[in-house]
């Protein structure tokens, strides 16, 4: 008799917590949808950031390049990261002249771990901890079938597109996490949401990209660290070399956007903190069919936007792999200020 009471009031118990997570659920979903709906004509404010260090991969072209410029000009101190050393030291020469704030250029190859951490190393001494992380770092094989495509550009697809996320958060993370503030970028692609033909490992890697910054979100959030923020960005074609030669079917639907306005976008999304940015805005769009149509359809809409022939014409730049072994970096003074050296760490 004893027990059956102490299971009877168990069970009520129980009963009382699924009633309350309902009820959370309810209210959550209120709030969030309305919340939602606010925003679409009250945006956030933006943050400042002047004074932070933000990290750049990829830094010395393209859309890297343009995002660092944006935050440079919002006052936040660069460090730039590329594996083309002399592209990286033009850029960061450039920055130095039209901004006024410190611009530090490291050569990594963030596709490799040990690497990526050496380095990582010398920017927490040299500059200090990294506050805003941008992984934007990024290599397309090409054209291939995935039959074709070369080994040794599949492997290395995979590891600067999404391996390298994990080696930069692992570097600069726990710092964030231990003063709970901090904002990690995942510059991903439209091929982190929508499978193309001929981009299989390309596709394969910002699919993983997506799923490994939402799933740190989250982690964050159960941490309880909502000083740590996340943002992850699939834009569409942008005119740079990487994607060269692709169209788009529907260019008043599917724009090939403009570099400039897609950094000053981007840029944008970071600083009023906002979890997810697709561009064009078409993008939401097709997310929405896509997660309820038959799978059949949606290869008909694939083909009728062009995601079948997408890469017929690409002539995009081949996938960089540079011979030096070891990282380099421009050697700073006590004020800031770069010495025209060269330093090769042994």
């Amino acid at each position: 008799m004893h027990n059956q009471l102490i299971q009877c009031f168990e069970g009520f118990l129980l009963n009382l917590c699924y009633i309350k997570e309902f009820f959370e659920l309810v209210i959550g979903a209120i709030f969030y949808l309305f919340e939602a709906l606010v925003r679409l004509f009250i945006q956030p404010p933006r943050k400042d950031v002047e004074g932070e260090i933000v990290l750049v991969t990829g830094a010395a072209n393209g859309i890297g390049k343009l995002i660092a410029k944006e935050l440079g000009r919002c006052g936040a101190a660069l460090v730039l990261w590329d594996v083309d050393w002399e592209a990286l030291d033009e850029t960061a020469k450039e920055l130095r002249q039209i901004l006024d704030i410190r611009v530090y250029a490291y050569a990594c190859d963030c596709s490799r771990r040990t690497e990526v951490y050496k380095v990582a190393d010398m920017v927490k001494r040299e500059v200090g901890d990294v506050s805003i992380l941008v992984n934007n770092a990024g290599v397309v094989t090409g054209k291939y079938t995935f039959t074709e495509a070369p080994d040794n550009l599949v492997d290395r697809t995979l590891r600067v597109n999404v391996a390298a996320h994990f080696w930069t958060y692992k570097a600069f993370l726990p710092a964030m996490m231990s003063r709970n503030h901090g904002h990690l970028v995942c510059v991903a692609c439209h091929g982190g949401l929508f499978a193309m033909n001929g981009l299989a490992d390309y596709c394969a890697s910002k699919f993983a990209a997506v799923g490994f910054a939402e799933s740190i979100a989250l982690e964050m959030l159960v941490l309880k660290k909502e000083g740590v923020k996340t943002t992850i960005v699939c834009p569409y074609l942008i005119n740079t070399t990487m994607f060269g030669g692709c169209q788009t079917k529907w260019p008043s639907f599917l724009p090939i956007m403009d570099k400039r306005d897609a950094a000053k976008m981007i840029v944008d999304a970071i600083l009023r903190e906002k979890m997810y940015l697709l561009l064009p805005s078409s993008l939401y769009f097709l997310m929405a069919l896509k997660s309820f149509m038959p799978a059949k359809l949606g290869i008909i809409l694939v083909n009728f936007f062009g995601g079948l022939d997408l890469m017929d014409r690409f002539r995009g730049v081949p996938v960089p792999i540079l011979p030096y072994k070891k990282p380099l970096r421009q050697r700073y003074d006590s004020i800031g200020e770069p010495q025209n050296a060269i330093v090769y760490h042994n």
